[in-house]
């Protein structure tokens, strides 16, 4: 699956078009929440998951907050709602403790979605009345990238309950499952890049999150990239040659998280019955290990380990982006219904599924590019106050939307996250 070209601003706020994407983007939230019971929806497996039914909410809160609540007459849907659904927006108000979320019983899912549904006839209402200035128009496109971003938290989420439940729940029963499977791309090969100045960040008139700006330019000795991301089979020999028992490749965090947290394969991993393999948990339920499928729901740590071991590194955010340039925004994502890393293709130019699939780690910590400036208000909080203590990850996943990705698109976590589709591109030096 491949996402269109970029679209110019004047296009994307246009009150008809940004309401087609409104009514797409929030029936696909509703669309991810079908297969689910009310009681899927209700419970957090840990603090950093949420309730699908807390997904389906927030974003509502989102669009009532930053949107209707200027709107001249506004009522609250619920007053409680702005403080159970506001996530971090310390400027707003208060907000219900986040590890808690699993203990809201109430509201009920049903009034979550008459509550989306009242958002909804409303926002579209302004629409279709042009009732929206270029700014709140501007505050309304945001939210739908927003929400995608939510949606894929969704997945992932539900992916760690479903992970807590010793029956192996099946999300969907075609997950996983791919229809036609690729030929086996074989061994990765090194596809080399030249050193010098280049310019990174997000430079067309589309829609970027702010921490994509301000486009500038970076030097970088020459440096090459692995043709595709690594796969099981890859760090299964990481595995079988100690790798989690030997502190020697690891960070000293991370060889601390290993030793306390007991990890002794990505998450989801487990022995199968018989001993003789592995098996993983997808959303399609517990499958066998597919070797030629990309390793993931492994930590930064896991991933900078393993690229020691292999004699060689991650890249960092501005080498990957410099690579994936013009590379087209297309691969594996949520629409393709797989909701699992795929093989990567025997064939499809010197590096494969840049998108998609997996996020990459980089070894790049997340910061601000030089001249970033947040935006005034409560959205400025959106992405600057979370530049400390995480590491960015490019490309996309099996679970993101197509049309939310780009080369410039950052995505960040902390170090020992596991629980999202993330895994490893390696790079090394490559001689000027």
């Amino acid at each position: 699956m491949t996402r269109s070209d970029p679209v110019p601003e004047s296009a994307e706020l246009d009150p008809a078009a940004l309401a087609k994407r409104y009514r797409a983007v929030r029936a696909a939230s509703l669309a991810l929440a079908d297969p689910l019971s009310a009681e899927d929806c209700a419970l957090q497996s840990m603090p950093d998951a949420s309730p699908t039914k807390w997904h389906l909410a927030h974003t509502s809160w989102y669009f009532e907050t930053f949107v209707l609540a200027a709107s001249p007459g506004h009522r609250p849907f619920d007053p409680d709602f702005a403080y159970l659904f506001n996530s971090y927006y310390n400027s707003v108000g208060d907000q219900y403790a986040r590890p808690h979320r699993g203990l809201l019983s109430r509201p009920t899912l049903d009034a979550v979605r008459a509550y989306r549904e009242h958002v909804d006839a409303q926002v579209l209402a302004l629409l279709e009345r042009n009732a929206l200035d270029p700014a709140a128009r501007g505050v309304l496109r945001l939210g739908t990238h927003h929400e995608q971003q939510h949606q894929e938290l969704i997945l992932t989420d539900l992916k760690h309950l479903f992970g807590a439940n010793p029956t192996g729940p099946v999300y969907r029963d075609s997950a996983a499952r791919p229809l036609e499977r690729p030929p086996a791309a074989g061994p990765a090969s090194f596809a080399a890049f030249p050193g010098g100045l280049h310019e990174v960040g997000h430079a067309d008139p589309s829609f970027a999150f702010d921490n994509e700006a301000p486009r500038h330019r970076v030097h970088l000795e020459p440096f090459a990239l692995a043709s595709r991301p690594v796969s099981n089979r890859d760090y299964l020999a990481f595995i079988e040659d100690g790798g989690y028992r030997d502190p020697a490749p690891w960070l000293s965090d991370g060889w601390t998280a290993v030793q306390q947290r007991g990890w002794e394969a990505p998450l989801y991993w487990r022995r199968s019955d018989d001993g003789d393999g592995w098996e993983t948990l997808t959303l399609g339920g517990v499958r066998p290990l597919d070797p030629d499928s990309p390793v993931t729901h492994v930590s930064y740590y896991e991933a900078d380990a393993y690229a020691r071991w292999a004699g060689a590194r991650l890249p960092t955010e501005a080498e990957w982006e410099v690579a994936a340039a013009d590379a087209p925004v297309s691969g594996n994502f949520v629409e393709s219904g797989a909701l699992h890393p795929l093989p990567a293709p025997a064939s499809g130019g010197p590096l494969r599924q840049l998108f998609g699939d997996v996020w990459e780690w980089t070894a790049s910590a997340y910061g601000p590019y030089p001249g970033f400036r947040p935006p005034r208000g409560a959205l400025g909080e959106y992405n600057g106050k979370f530049m400390s203590g995480q590491m960015v990850l490019r490309g996309g996943s099996c679970a993101s939307p197509a049309d939310h990705l780009r080369a410039s698109y950052r995505n960040f976590f902390y170090p020992d996250a596991r629980w999202q589709f993330s895994g490893i591109r390696l790079a090394s030096d490559a001689a000027s």
